[in-house]
C-alpha cells in the first residue's frame, strides 16, 4: 500500500477505519475480559491515519524491504496495533478471537517474533526511540528514502533513554524519523504529569533539534495535516507529532472511569461498549 495524496475529503474513510479499529480492540478485549482497552480506543485515530494515509507497506508481505517502519515502543499497546493490523489485512480477521491465548500470534504484550507487522518487541518503556534512531541511520546508509515511525507514550517521557535517543536523532539530523507521542495523561501510577511533569513538551523537543507539531490526537483532519507536514518537511531534522488523546475515546462510561490504565470490563459491559462505538459512528 503506497502513501496516499491527502485531502480533507478522505476523512470519512479514515473515520470508518478508526471505528473498525476500535471495534477490533473491544472484541479482542472481550476475549480476556480486561486489558489496555482505554489506550487502544484513544489511539485508534492516530493508527487509522498512520496505516491508511501515511505508511507505505504491503499487507501480504510484512517484511517488504521497501516498507516504512512502524515501531510500537509501548508493548502494552499491542492490542491497539493488532486491531489496526487486522483492519489492514496483515493479520487474518479470524485470529482476533485468539488474543492472549496459548500459542496465539497475538500475545498481550507485543513481541516481534510472534506477530507479522510487529517490528520490535516493546515493553520496557523508553527503548523504542533509540531503536528507531538506529533503524533510521541504517536506512540512510543503505540509501533508502523510507520513513521510521515510532509510537510512544507520555509515560516514556519519564525515561532517560528517550531523551538520549532524542538528542542523538537531532545530532544526526534524521529527517527520516517521525516520532508520534500519545499524550493521554495516564500512567500505571496515576496522572502522567503528577508522576513526573514533562511539560512544556514542544519547547523540550525543539531544544533537542526536532521539528515539533502538537495536535488533537482524536481529530482526524488535524492528524492528516500533521503527518503530511512531517513527511514533506524540507528541513533536515527529525520530526515529532505530539498527540493529545482521550483515554477510552468513543465509550463514555469507560472515559469516565478515574483509573483507566489497565481496566477490567464486566462481561455485560462489552456489548454496551461496542454499542457506544457504533452509535458514535452513525452520530
Amino acid at each position: 500500500m503506497e502513501a496516499r495524496t491527502t485531502t480533507r475529503a478522505n476523512a470519512p474513510a479514515l473515520e470508518e477505519r478508526a471505528w473498525r479499529i476500535r471495534r477490533n480492540a473491544l472484541r479482542m478485549g472481550e476475549v480476556q475480559g480486561q486489558g489496555y482497552i482505554a489506550q487502544a480506543l484513544g489511539v485508534a485515530d492516530v493508527l487509522a491515519v498512520s496505516y491508511f494515509h501515511a505508511l507505505r507497506y504491503r499487507p501480504e508481505e510484512p517484511d517488504w524491504e521497501g516498507r516504512d517502519r512502524f515501531l510500537l515502543s509501548i508493548g502494552h499497546y499491542a492490542i491497539a496495533l493488532y486491531a489496526v493490523l487486522i483492519e489492514a489485512g496483515v493479520i487474518p480477521q479470524d485470529e482476533l478471537e485468539t488474543y492472549g491465548t496459548d500459542d496465539s500470534r497475538l500475545p498481550m504484550s507485543g513481541m516481534a517474533s510472534y506477530t507479522p507487522g510487529m517490528e520490535i518487541s516493546g515493553g520496557s518503556l523508553g527503548i523504542g526511540l533509540g531503536i528507531a534512531v538506529g533503524i533510521g541511520l541504517g536506512l540512510k546508509r543503505k540509501g533508502s528514502d523510507r520513513f521510521v515511525y515510532n509510537l510512544m507514550s507520555d509515560g516514556e517521557l519519564d525515561e532517560g533513554p528517550t531523551w538520549e535517543a532524542a538528542m542523538s536523532a537531532g545530532h544526526w539530523r534524521l529527517d527520516n524519523l517521525i516520532c508520534v507521542v500519545d499524550v493521554n495523561r495516564m500512567q500505571a501510577d496515576g496522572v502522567s504529569t503528577g508522576v513526573l511533569n514533562f511539560e512544556p513538551l514542544p519547547a523540550k523537543w525543539e531544544a533537542f533539534g526536532w521539528h515539533v507539531q502538537r495536535v488533537d490526537g482524536n481529530d482526524i483532519p488535524a492528524l492528516v495535516r500533521a503527518f503530511d507536514a512531517a513527511r514533506h518537511l524540507a528541513e533536515p531534522k527529525p520530526r515529532v507529532i505530539i498527540c493529545d488523546t482521550r483515554m477510552a475515546k468513543g465509550v463514555p462510561f469507560l472515559e469516565a472511569r478515574e483509573k483507566s490504565h489497565f481496566i477490567r470490563v464486566e462481561a455485560d459491559e462489552w456489548a454496551l461498549a461496542i454499542e457506544a462505538v457504533d452509535a458514535g459512528r452513525t452520530a
